[in-house]
């Protein structure tokens, strides 16, 4: 997806013998690039989400860590009373496999075997002690190691974004000769409407004419996702900043059971905007274009979503 949007924005931009494109042609490149621009915003969005799950594990991981070795400590404490125990009545002869530091395992599980049967249920628990803090680091060290990968792949990521913002933009300035990115608030009505719903509708209203910007939740832009989920938030109710993921949270609806506050979902759920009745969405369309109020059939929808 990032390298067809490449090929498209560079045999775009890039200066030829052949005569300048018209405007309507220049126009819809411009709008086939912004589409395939906001595929890999809403991938950006998607592994942001990922990259905070992740980050909470680790935390919720190192948390654990702490009480398992206190009880490692413990139960190594008890070992240590029973192999003495054992050592002073004469029930083993040597201590060396117990004490020398060895990595053999195997062989100081062994050793342990060979203790009284009553002494069973301190074995079994310095064994799963062990067990469960050695698994438990692995478990930390694997989660540090997705995390950095994604936060590498997140900031290159990024990056292409960023210079894709760059060229979209000099394309709109070549057709145009400014971009667009600021637009007038609104200064219409703004429909009565109860509940939540009402509350996530007026939300969005007030939005109309700020920016576009990827990745954005507020107060001052937007994308799309980060559009629909702040109207929501203001209403009380959490969607992740995702087109895909706020589909799976909703409930499916038809058009035909339309209502304001519901969402609306664009281009195999790599878009959203909110319905405020009429026929009509609010949404932050592409770069370049300030949040706006049009008609839902803008694009052919692919599905529709109630908060619930």
């Amino acid at each position: 997806m990032v390298a067809a949007l490449a090929i498209v924005l560079s045999s775009t931009v890039a200066p030829a013998a052949h005569a300048a494109p018209s405007t309507t042609e220049l126009t819809k490149k411009i709008e086939k690039a912004s589409h395939q621009l906001e595929d890999v915003v809403e991938s950006y969005n998607k592994m942001r989400i990922s990259l905070k799950k992740t980050q909470a594990e680790e935390k919720k991981l190192a948390a654990s860590l702490a009480p398992a070795k206190a009880a490692l400590q413990v139960a190594g404490s008890q070992m240590q009373v029973i192999a003495s125990s054992a050592y002073k009545t004469g029930q083993v002869g040597t201590m060396n496999i117990m004490f020398e530091g060895g990595e053999n395992l195997i062989e100081r599980m062994s050793f342990l075997e060979q203790l009284s049967r009553d002494r069973q249920r301190d074995i079994d628990t310095f064994t799963a002690t062990t067990q469960n803090y050695s698994e438990r680091q692995s478990a930390l060290k694997a989660t540090q190691a997705k995390q950095a990968a994604e936060v590498k792949e997140l900031g290159s990521r990024k990056k292409k974004i960023e210079g894709d913002l760059k060229e979209l933009y000099a394309m709109r300035t070549a057709a145009y000769g400014k971009a667009t990115e600021n637009g007038s608030a609104y200064t219409g009505d703004i429909p009565d409407i109860s509940g939540k719903a009402g509350v996530a509708v007026t939300f969005a209203y007030n939005q109309i004419g700020k920016p576009y910007s990827y990745g954005a939740g507020g107060p001052g832009a937007y994308d799309c996702s980060g559009l629909t989920s702040a109207a929501w938030r203001a209403a009380g109710k959490s969607l992740s900043h995702n087109a895909a993921a706020q589909f799976s949270e909703t409930s499916r609806v038809s058009r035909s059971q339309l209502e304001p506050g519901d969402l609306v979902f664009y281009r195999g759920l790599a878009h959203v905007g909110i319905y405020v009745g009429g026929g009509q969405i609010i949404h932050a369309s592409v770069p370049g274009e300030p949040i706006s109020k049009v008609s839902i059939d803008i694009m052919p929808p692919y599905g529709y979503g109630r908060v619930n």
